[in-house]
């Protein structure tokens, strides 16, 4: 099994490392010190398992995990933590298992014979995974196209389009297609983007102005936009009350 352990303390790292040097099947592959670099790394090493930290800086254990569930690959994640308050969310984001620190060599094996036997996540446990994470609002989108893998920071979002059942990401380094639906993303992050048209969710931070054109038309003016935004007549009233107490 290729492995990859993430933590953002690199004592931690070697400590796990140390006690995994002489098993057999076991090859790792890297280490990772933010749950960013967790998703990216175990996406590009083709990890198999990934011993994962909950606190950790960027981007925290738990999302991470839900990012992993959501790939191709789905690696097993074990989770090594100093806390115990974490283990049902550790659960709902489909954790082979959770181990408190200081990590004993036998329980690391055991939870690595259980990730063996699994070999990653099934489509059941993705989808649960999913579902956990549609609960807790997300720090980053991922963009998964031909086998490449970006994490958009939703700060750095500057509106989302839909575009048949992609959703076109506009955000402060281009533009990326995510398989999400518009309502869904909504649902999460409707304390940070205003809707403006059935098919358009644009940051609050975003607004310069709303202008009126041509018969009774409203566009939007953004901060980053390349051209003007169509706000519907529907989401109007809506909009412009929401930017009042901006």
């Amino acid at each position: 099994m290729r492995l990859l352990i993430a933590d953002d303390e690199p004592l931690a790292r070697a400590r796990l490392a140390d006690l995994l040097a002489d098993q057999p099947g076991l090859e790792l592959v890297g280490e990772a010190g933010t749950g960013r670099e967790a998703v990216e790394r175990a996406e590009s090493l083709a990890a198999d398992v990934v011993l994962m930290d909950i606190a950790m800086p960027v981007m925290d254990g738990l999302e991470a995990a839900r990012h992993l569930a959501r790939g191709e690959r789905r690696p097993a994640v074990i989770f090594c933590t100093a806390y115990d308050e974490h283990a049902l969310a550790a659960f709902e984001a489909a954790a082979v298992d959770y181990l408190v620190k200081p990590v004993r060599r036998e329980r690391l094996l055991e939870s690595l014979e259980r990730a063996r036997r699994g070999r990653g996540l099934g489509a059941a446990q993705a989808e649960a995974a999913g579902r956990a994470g549609s609960q807790r609002q997300r720090s980053h989108l991922a963009a998964r196209m031909r086998g490449n893998l970006r994490l958009i920071p939703i700060e750095d979002v500057h509106y989302l389009q839909a575009e048949e059942k992609y959703v076109l990401v506009h955000h402060a380094r281009g533009e990326d297609l995510i398989e999400e639906s518009l309502k869904s993303l909504e649902q999460e992050f409707g304390d940070r983007f205003q809707r403006i048209h059935r098919n358009c969710l644009v940051a609050a931070d975003e607004f310069l102005e709303l202008r009126r054109v041509g018969d009774g038309q409203v566009q939007a003016i953004l901060r980053h936009g390349k051209a003007p935004l169509e706000v519907s007549r529907r989401c109007l009233p809506t909009l412009r009350e929401k930017l009042r107490h901006l």
